[in-house]
């Protein structure tokens, strides 16, 4: 990127986070993930449990949180929803996402992140920090986007033949090969220095997403899979800002004016400026804490491939992270993400003796990330959570052993051990052990491992049946560790 626009970029982010400054902002806190990671089911119960805290008895309240410091010592004494303050922004749609959890026999999973939105939040509590001891009120502004957008921010430091070389290679390897095979197969019939050719570059553009949709499905998981919005396209679909795809360019190449290659970088380019940039500068920049929810289990059922390939989108998602120690200037001038928190979700679907195993394999896939970030001082940790907790443990007999399993509803449709479910009746299942050494997940080549071949095998559940409250509400759901997630975010700003 020309030294000018980098110059120009911090310039209107100091700009904006000085603005947020005198206009009294609150805390921003990040919540992301890539696809299916849970992150819209994360946000209703954070609100859903803050701000339902009066409709428990004060022993239903602790138990309930018990991690989390200021709602264990009974200081939270309000939680409410307020106006944001991005009027351009989308409102996250908390109601229609509570109601699609508590729905009675209706009920089911809301639907996932495509665009970002935001709420915020207003806490009231007792502070017993020093002389601010007392009434204290905190706003959080929760900002959910999807982790697509941000895998689409380490592009702003790469050239259009840079991207491509990566992409090509990727594309190349045993993981992606037979995935990618139409794709490459149609980049043999043309070329960039012939003459632009939009009917060439759309029938590109179209075999390279149907490629990227291709390593997203369930069977693959895929997570590497820059840039975002030809996943999530929205009012976009069909611009020429996502109408390219890469081709076989030498860096430094000069591309002949009028040639299929200048075209596709001129339009990567303007992906560049329209699309990631003011992501980065109005949304991603101003962000204090950050929660990135990682769907590691799907990455299991699919295989080692699917694991590695997991790890390297972590670590390219956190090179895109401001990370850093807070100081009043920075807060005034460049805000940084002092903390992050990695999640591994659905621990529901583990007997609870794996959760520590499935914590130990995000921990090693963020290994990389991590040393980066806490090289810089930001404060990093990995949990393993479930934010609606659907299943309770069970035991199964199987010969004359008793396994450790969990008892939920299977979605309609799901299928384990011959057996497919019809989205009713409840069932107990033995998903497996997840294994003591995390680095054994990452051996071998396997993508998509046959149900019949894997160690373990997780099955996705309906939400559970909703509690009613004394005031006729839904009661709180379950949860697993949602009250240590709340602690480590926000735990200090409400000593």
């Amino acid at each position: 990127m020309p030294l000018f626009s980098d110059l120009a970029l911090e310039a209107s982010i100091a700009a904006r986070s000085l603005a947020d400054y005198v206009t009294g902002k609150g805390l921003r806190l990040g919540v992301t993930g890539l696809s299916r990671a849970g992150k819209t089911v994360f946000i209703t119960a954070l609100v859903h449990n803050l701000t339902r805290i009066g409709s428990l008895t004060v022993a239903d309240s602790r138990r309930q949180m018990p991690v989390f410091r200021v709602w264990a010592d009974g200081r939270l004494t309000r939680a409410a929803l307020d106006a944001q303050p991005d009027d351009a922004v989308p409102r996250f749609a908390y109601e229609d996402h509570l109601a699609a959890l508590t729905a009675g026999e209706d009920r089911h999973w809301p639907q996932s992140t495509r665009r970002i939105s935001e709420l915020r939040i207003t806490l009231e509590f007792e502070s017993k920090a020093g002389w601010r001891g007392g009434p204290s009120t905190l706003p959080i502004d929760i900002v959910d986007y999807p982790g697509e957008w941000l895998l689409d921010l380490p592009l702003l430091g790469k050239s259009y033949a840079q991207w491509s070389r990566e992409t090509l290679e990727a594309s190349s390897s045993a993981a992606r090969a037979m995935l990618a095979k139409d794709w490459r197969g149609f980049l043999t019939t043309i070329s960039a220095e012939e003459p632009a050719d939009e009917n060439k570059a759309r029938k590109a553009a179209e075999i390279f997403t149907a490629y990227l949709r291709a390593c997203r499905e369930d069977r693959y998981s895929l997570s590497t899979l820059p840039p975002g919005r030809f996943l999530m396209p929205g009012d976009m679909e069909g611009s020429p800002a996502l109408t390219f795809a890469p081709l076989p360019v030498a860096e430094g190449a000069d591309l002949p004016a009028g040639s299929l290659g200048a075209m596709m970088e001129r339009r990567y380019e303007a992906y560049r400026t329209h699309v990631v940039r003011p992501f980065f500068r109005d949304h991603f920049a101003r962000l204090d804490r950050q929660i990135v929810l990682v769907d590691a289990l799907a990455a299991l059922n699919s295989g080692p491939a699917a694991v590695r390939d997991l790890e390297t989108a972590l670590t390219d998602i956190l090179t895109a992270f401001r990370a850093g120690s807070s100081s009043l200037l920075s807060t005034i001038f460049r805000p940084r993400i002092d903390r992050i928190l990695f999640a591994a979700t659905k621990a529901d679907h583990l007997h609870h003796t794996s959760h520590d195993r499935l914590e130990a394999i995000l921990q090693h896939l963020t290994g990389r990330a991590i040393a980066r970030a806490q090289g810089v001082g930001a404060t990093v940790d990995v949990i393993a959570l479930a934010a609606v907790r659907a299943t309770r443990e069970a035991s199964v007999r199987q010969g004359r052993d008793m396994l450790d399993a969990i008892a939920g509803i299977p979605m309609a449709g799901e299928t384990i051990g011959g057996e497919t479910f019809d989205g009713r009746t409840e069932a107990a299942i033995f998903p497996g052990e997840l294994p003591a050494d995390p680095q054994s997940v990452f051996r071998g080549d396997a993508l998509a491992t046959p149900a019949g071949e894997a160690e373990w095998r997780f099955a996705r559940f309906r939400p559970p049946v909703a509690m009613i409250a004394a005031d006729g509400r839904p009661a709180p759901l379950p949860h697993i560790r949602l009250d240590r997630a709340l602690e480590f975010l926000l735990g200090d700003k409400l000593a």
